[in-house]
């Protein structure tokens, strides 16, 4: 009897250190690595493999389609970490997108948390901006999943963002705000040109007013070099009133006739990915890799 009981504890202590497991992103298995048509990383079986192959292929087709990677995440705790920081950390350590491009996207789901972040990287912000992201969750997610049925909430959750992405989604939720915003925003742009222009007519109005005589006659009569360093020439303009004759000098600052910029050849200090480590070259007949894109810090999470 004790051998029993002993053999039934240990397996019970087993069972629940299983199900308690921590996935951190040096753990998490990298299934893309040994299957390329896989993108779901789905170590504690939380969703059946029917929801499994039903994201796999939609995921595929949208990398055959537009370029765009993807991980689909689903573990049931990572302890401690939070879930912007995880995905955060998963992107660029496995380097989802094309570098260069760094059009990667990581979908964590962690049953424990009740938290479902999608993460993108910079070249992906545009296509899918956080308020989309949001909206996807709170519509199409966060009702299946809250009822723990996790395999309904994901498949909905990444076909909406399939279609999205492949330009197939069409925004019927978006007919009414677009109706509302385009004339808040015409008028917002018509109000802005008014008051820059309106600013700088009385700039120029300004700067062609006579101290002597109060006029609006200045007009430039003559000009001195003062210096010229590193792109930018100093003058003294010399002003002359055409009512009243009074001369004043002004110093003023301009770009060089011939600058055009001091930058080196590649551009800005963001052209391009920083790698984030390959995740792939390597692993077998049919392996995936991916491409050394990084995140930008776009997407959303949500609890339920």
């Amino acid at each position: 009897m004790k051998q029993i009981f002993f053999i039934l504890f240990t397996t019970l202590c087993l069972s629940l250190q299983a199900q308690e497991k921590i996935y951190t992103v040096d753990n998490i298995p990298k299934v893309h690595l040994q299957n390329k048509f896989q993108y779901v990383c789905n170590p504690a079986g939380i969703l059946s493999q029917a929801a499994c192959d039903s994201i796999d292929r939609m995921l595929y087709n949208l990398e055959e389609k537009t370029g765009i990677e993807t991980v689909v995440a689903i573990v049931p705790s990572i302890g401690q970490e939070d879930c912007f920081d995880f995905s955060h950390q998963l992107l660029n350590k496995w380097g989802v997108g094309k570098k260069g491009k760094n059009n990667g996207l990581v979908i964590l789901l962690v049953t424990d948390q009740r938290c479902i972040q999608f993460y993108t990287g910079y070249g992906l912000e545009g296509d899918l901006p956080d308020a989309i992201c949001k909206r996807i969750q709170t519509k199409d997610m966060i009702p299946y999943l809250k009822t723990g049925n996790w395999d309904e909430g994901m498949v909905n959750g990444v076909r909406a963002v399939y279609q999205r992405l492949n330009g197939s989604m069409v925004n019927e939720d978006n007919t009414d705000d677009e109706a509302v915003s385009w004339p808040i925003l015409l008028l917002a742009v018509i109000g802005f040109v008014g008051v820059t222009s309106l600013i700088s007519i009385l700039a120029v109005r300004a700067s062609n007013r006579c101290p002597q005589c109060g006029k609006h006659k200045l007009q430039r009569s003559g000009s001195k070099l003062v210096s010229k360093r590193n792109g930018i020439k100093t003058e003294d303009v010399t002003y002359t009133c055409r009512n009243c004759g009074h001369t004043l000098v002004r110093r003023q600052q301009t770009y060089d006739d011939d600058y055009h910029g001091r930058g080196g050849r590649g551009g800005g200090p963001f052209i391009g990915g920083f790698g984030g480590g390959s995740f792939g070259g390597g692993g077998g007949f049919s392996g995936g890799s991916f491409g050394g894109g990084m995140g930008g810090g776009g997407g959303a999470g949500s609890r339920f």
